[in-house]
């Protein structure tokens, strides 16, 4: 039994040869990129001279990502990330209320890892406003004063206030990014 070859099936083999033969890298794809331009998708006003332009929900992900615009001296709610958060600023200066010293200013970059608390601010003597991409991973978890919860907002609660704000105003968000619905 030792001395034995096994026998390989010839269905096997054929396929063997088949998946040796791909191509490393394919040759093309059925999946078409997808562009949103700066002014493909409205910003939602919040009433308070801040606003947000949502470009991209995965509800599979969990990750919403978004145009952030606030004034001068703009603060955003205490809020808690249960998953990670990347941004990069395109104009303005922000900061966070509980480290000062670190402002970001156009073309820096930001990590915030799970778990952090933190309230953003603009500068109060800032001329104009302050645009920031920010990419959600989870929900933030807005907290008062207190620490007690006011509000949570993830991927799915970004998407359906977004949505309904901009169907209310009668605004076109066919070019929001969608994954998962």
């Amino acid at each position: 039994m030792a001395d034995s070859i096994p026998v390989i099936p010839e269905a096997l083999v054929e396929f063997a040869a088949k998946i040796a033969a791909r191509p490393i890298v394919p040759t093309h794809s059925d999946q078409a990129t997808l562009h949103v331009g700066m002014s493909d998708l409205p910003w939602a006003e919040a009433g308070d001279g801040s606003a947000l332009q949502l470009l991209h929900v995965d509800l599979n992900q969990g990750i919403w990502i978004s145009n952030t615009r606030l004034p001068p001296g703009h603060k955003v709610i205490t809020h808690f990330h249960t998953g990670m958060v990347y941004a990069v600023t395109h104009q303005g200066r922000w900061y966070y209320a509980e480290t000062p010293d670190a402002v970001n200013s156009p073309g820096s970059y930001l990590f915030e890892p799970a778990g952090s608390v933190h309230t953003l601010c603009t500068p109060a003597d800032q001329e104009g406003d302050t645009i920031a991409w920010f990419a959600v991973y989870g929900a933030n978890i807005n907290i008062d004063e207190d620490g007690k919860i006011v509000s949570i907002v993830d991927a799915r609660a970004a998407l359906d206030i977004y949505r309904g704000y901009c169907d209310a105003l009668g605004l076109d968000t066919s070019k929001l990014i969608v994954v998962g619905e």
